[in-house]
């Protein structure tokens, strides 16, 4: 078994969520970051986010109740689910544990949010969700 169904650009996964209704982005950053640093808006697909941390502001220690909050949502094994976190480090982690779960379409966004750190360790300057132009918002 694969450990997940793949990595996809944020243009793939605004793609995939616009193609397949069912498909559901899940934002795996702190409370914090959605707050100070934006979040993706997908109301232009008439969907909202699921926001789920999988480690917990302050003090980062993992969630441990990350899969079984992600199971209470009710979503079907079977729809596309695109993990989302700043760089694409924890939504890579998510999406391979919800796929050893028994769900069979998990994805990465690989650049995350912000992206990777520019030659000034600066982020949001890259690449990721918010450098290719795709909707997002600040709380």
């Amino acid at each position: 078994m694969a450990a997940y169904a793949g990595d996809l650009s944020p243009q793939d996964a605004w793609n995939l969520l616009e193609s397949e209704p069912a498909a559901v982005l899940v934002d795996v950053r702190t409370s914090a970051e959605w707050t100070y640093v934006g979040v993706a808006n997908l109301s232009p697909l008439n969907k909202k986010p699921v926001f789920l941390e999988w480690q917990q502001f302050p003090d980062g220690t993992r969630n441990d109740r990350f899969a079984e909050e992600l199971d209470n949502l009710g979503i079907d094994h079977g729809v596309p689910i695109l993990f989302l976190c700043r760089s694409g480090a924890r939504s890579a982690a998510a999406a391979k544990l919800m796929t050893q779960r028994g769900y069979e379409r998990c994805y990465n966004i690989s650049e995350g949010f912000e992206g990777d750190p520019d030659p000034d360790r600066h982020r949001g300057r890259v690449n990721g969700w918010k450098v290719r132009g795709l909707p997002w918002i600040q709380n």
